[in-house]
């Protein structure tokens, strides 16, 4: 449920005070004391969240306090966030238009009006007040303060399964049996990782082949261990004694005596054995287990099964690539599911009944405990209507018993970080078969808070790709495409149900039929074109801090002052934004994509200081005002412009820029002056820029520029204004460098790619018809682990040394005649230049 994100909430909230002090922001003596005593009271209920947490589900008395305090906290949220705006509205007015080092100074002394001050003592003490009122209630609860371990059911397994019930895994039972059949190569473990989500059937998998005749015969001893609960060797040693020897007694053994009793059981011989339901992602655990296995005599010949749904804990357990366990044939769904929701040979009788369950089925995408689970919901039902009802049911609204899809699937949520969880469900704001963008996500999620502070040397967006990663690995989400420095992902419909099951208070998806919206909710999806205006049931909201709009033509209307955070309005025909929108003090996301009859934006644009996005791509901007310069908190850009020229930047402006794209600025010739004060910018992304002929010199004082991105833009030389032999010594820091389309290209950018010699990964060449000559200084770029060159035709070689590249892992060689020739593996002249390269794929 939602009430499992309060302590996280509780956790931002005491963070965000910290750094409101440390800030330096001066305060009126009054206002410092009930920020305290708010600080004060959270940490004392903070401290006992987690037995609540445990105990809520119990105590509807305690679920219901939960909500109230998670109302509270988001207002205690927006009031701390209302110190930062007000601080950098009061900055502005006093540094305008001298600008200056103005992020500095905003972050260190500043002095807020009396009465701002006033206003905020009023709002504190409301939030005392209603901590307060709601202490008795709290302190009845008798809750203790314990550590932040998830205590995660977990279910028991064991080895035996009947295989007539299982359906449509022969293939993939043949496909294990013949992996441990193959003998090891040598003294490396013999792991095989069985890897998927909740309910796919990993286990079922493993049982099957754990019973089958010829890996009875093939090892003398099996052993099936159900791990599930925490990776303990100890509790391991004694589990694996116990199931060699049924009758041995070990609770009171040292680990020493462990370890030698294990030895002299499977010494000299060659067993099975299966690790069941594995979450440990603590690398020295595992070793410590494999190295004792590893020392029994027979142990080169034997082999170890692993069933996980972490693709990181497959990679701790085992060198090799993991068994990715895919979902089941709709064919075999349906038989499947009609073993479960009939007696055999019933179904004959209800075709019409077979007719709906194929559509249940298809709802299923392949998990066979989610058949199951449905058709064990209809077993000895024969009502049609039954049957529609959870045809069209979402099937996190069905109930379940302990063992059925959602609570299985609910483990792997259980088991994430508290903040993982809030960024997990804050995904079910999109639709089901949403492919989703990674930087979309991440701003999203920066927009709303969602994100633990940066380490040292870490950005904001780095932490959200860490996120991302970690739901990749434990395969809640699954990677699409890799798009340039951006990838797609998918989330598999049972997921998404599971993140609507978790977020059901905090996201909505508003359609033409929605009625009712709880005040709870804080993220809205706008997603029906019958929509063409706002919906009655939102314009009282107050409390909606994202706001998205879908496939839906909702007219733009005057905007009242919320604390709204993101705000999407791609593809709307809107002529013009509302002045009132500068009212949007807290907005940290907006994003205009598509809204291609924006000619301009409004005078108020400037006051929305705390933005830290803004997506104007394929708008109708003639150009960019003065004012938007003033927007210090930047991080992330993209602009579209019918101007030629962009205006200066100023210094002490967009400090804070992290990405910088230009797209389909068709008349633009030049890239602005004063690049050089963008000192945090680490992408620069040009796309269809036609005019465009040059960068500028001052893109070599952009020490943390990582990634350079250039496509479609025809005319570009990359020639630097004003290069000169002098900064041949440069250090620079790029790591990615992609050119794509360009037919003035005939040499490569020396200052900045032999500046980042030490740094630059990779390298693509793309498009580029008048590009007869990689240079020989290529191979100073000791650090290249991946060059692409793809539709070069007139390149006929690379440079003489390429051997020199010790770091070079990936080769690519696509539609380029000669070089293709001239480097093929069958047959090429100079393939032995290239064949150290662990991958190699030349086409054409």
């Amino acid at each position: 449920m939602a009430e499992t994100f309060l302590f996280n909430i509780a956790e931002r909230v005491l963070e965000e005070l910290v750094h409101l002090s440390v800030q330096e922001i001066r305060l009126a003596f009054n206002v410092k004391t009930d920020l305290k005593k708010l600080e004060d009271t959270m940490i004392s209920i903070k401290a006992v969240l987690l037995d609540a947490e445990r105990q809520q589900h119990q105590n509807e008395k305690l679920r219901l306090c939960m909500w109230k305090l998670r109302g509270i906290f988001y207002d205690a949220e927006d009031v701390i966030d209302d110190f930062k705006c007000e601080a950098f509205c009061k900055q502005d007015a006093t540094n305008h238009p001298d600008i200056n080092n103005l992020k500095v100074r905003v972050l260190g002394s500043c002095c807020l009006p009396l009465s701002f001050s006033l206003k905020m003592s009023h709002k504190i003490k409301d939030i005392n007040g209603r901590q307060g009122k709601l202490s008795t209630e709290w302190k009845s609860f008798e809750l203790r303060q314990c550590s932040n371990n998830r205590h995660v059911f977990r279910r028991e397994t064991i080895s035996f399964v009947d295989s007539s019930d299982v359906i449509g895994r022969d293939k993939d039972k043949e496909n294990i049996i013949s992996m441990l059949m193959k003998p090891s190569e040598d003294r490396n473990v013999p792991v095989i990782p069985i890897v998927g989500i909740g309910g796919l059937g990993k286990t079922t998998l493993a049982q099957l082949v754990y019973n089958d005749d010829r890996i009875t015969s093939l090892f003398p001893l099996k052993i099936w261990i159900c791990v599930s609960k925490e990776f303990d060797l100890s509790r391991l040693l004694k589990l694996i004694i116990q199931s060699v020897n049924k009758e041995e007694r070990c609770d009171d053994s040292t680990l020493d005596g462990l370890q030698a009793r294990l030895r002299s059981l499977l010494n000299d011989k060659k067993f099975l054995l299966v690790l069941d339901d594995v979450w440990n992602e603590n690398q020295a655990k595992w070793v410590e287990l494999r190295n004792l296995l590893r020392s029994t005599d027979g142990f080169s010949l034997s082999k170890i099964i692993v069933t996980t749904r972490s693709l990181d804990v497959a990679s701790i357990m085992s060198p090799n690539r993991p068994y990715i366990l895919k979902g089941l044939p709709l064919e075999d769904c349906l038989t499947l599911f009609t073993k479960w929701a009939f007696n055999d040979g019933a179904e004959k009788h209800y075709p019409n009944l077979i007719r709906i369950g194929e559509e249940i089925v298809k709802k299923c995408k392949g998990v066979p405990l989610a058949v199951r689970t449905l058709g064990n919901l209809l077993f000895q039902k024969t009502d049609e209507s039954d049957w529609i009802y959870i045809r069209d049911s979402e099937i996190w609204r069905l109930d379940q018993h302990e063992n059925d899809i959602l609570p299985v699937l609910k483990l792997s949520y259980n088991h994430l970080p508290s903040h993982l969880q809030r960024c997990f469900a804050f995904l079910s704001l999109y639709k089901k078969d949403k492919v989703y963008l990674s930087d979309d996500v991440i701003r999203l999620w920066m927009a709303n808070g969602l994100l633990e502070h940066p380490k040292q040397n870490q950005e904001w967006e780095d932490v959200g790709k860490r996120y991302l990663n970690d739901l990749l690995s434990r395969c809640l989400i699954q990677k699409e495409n890799k798009f340039r420095l951006k990838f797609t992902f998918k989330m598999h419909d049972l997921v998404h149900d599971l993140a609507l099951d978790v977020s059901q208070k905090e996201c909505k998806i508003v359609n033409f039929e929605t009625k009712t919206v709880d005040e709870n909710v804080r993220h809205l999806l706008l997603c029906d074109e019958k929509l063409v205006e706002v919906p009655h049931v939102l314009e009282e909201m107050k409390n909606d801090r994202t706001i998205i709009i879908q496939d839906a033509l909702v007219e733009s209307k005057a905007i009242h002052e919320s604390y709204l955070r993101a705000l999407e309005l791609r593809g709307l025909p809107l002529t013009a934004l509302p002045n009132s929108i500068g009212t949007l003090k807290h907005l940290r996301d907006l994003d205009l994509d598509g809204c291609s009859r924006i000619r301009e934006l409004p005078r108020s644009f400037n006051k929305l200081r705390s933005l830290q996005s803004l997506n104007l791509r394929d708008t109708d901007l003639k150009q960019l005002p003065d004012s938007l310069q003033r927007l210090i908190e930047l991080r992330h850009l993209v602009i579209t412009i019918k101007a030629t020229h962009l205006k200066e930047i100023q210094a002490g402006c967009w400090t804070s820029l992290q990405y910088l794209k230009l797209v389909r600025c068709i008349n633009l010739e030049c890239l602005p002056e004063g690049m050089q004060y963008l000192k945090s910018l680490r992408t620069l992304a040009l796309r269809y820029c036609i005019r465009l002929v040059s960068l500028p010199w001052s893109l070599k004082f952009l020490k943390k520029l990582e990634h350079l991105v250039i496509v479609d833009c025809a005319q570009i030389n990359l020639k630097m204004e004003a290069e000169e032999e002098k900064d041949n010594d440069l250090q620079l820091s790029l790591k990615t460098f992609l050119m794509d389309g360009s037919d003035a290209l005939t040499d490569l950018p020396r200052l900045l790619l032999q500046g980042s010699s030490s740094t630059l990964q990779q390298l693509q060449i793309s498009w580029c018809p008048n590009l007869f000559v990689l240079p020989s200084w290529l191979l100073n770029l000791t650090s290249l682990q991946k060059l692409e060159i793809k539709d070069c035709g007139n390149l006929s070689a690379l440079p003489e040394g390429i051997d020199r590249l010790t770091n070079l892992r990936e080769l690519t060689i696509d539609r380029c005649p000669e070089l293709s020739k001239r480097y093929r593996e069958n047959g090429g002249e100079d393939w032995h230049k290239i064949a150290h390269i662990q991958k190699v794929a030349i086409n054409g």
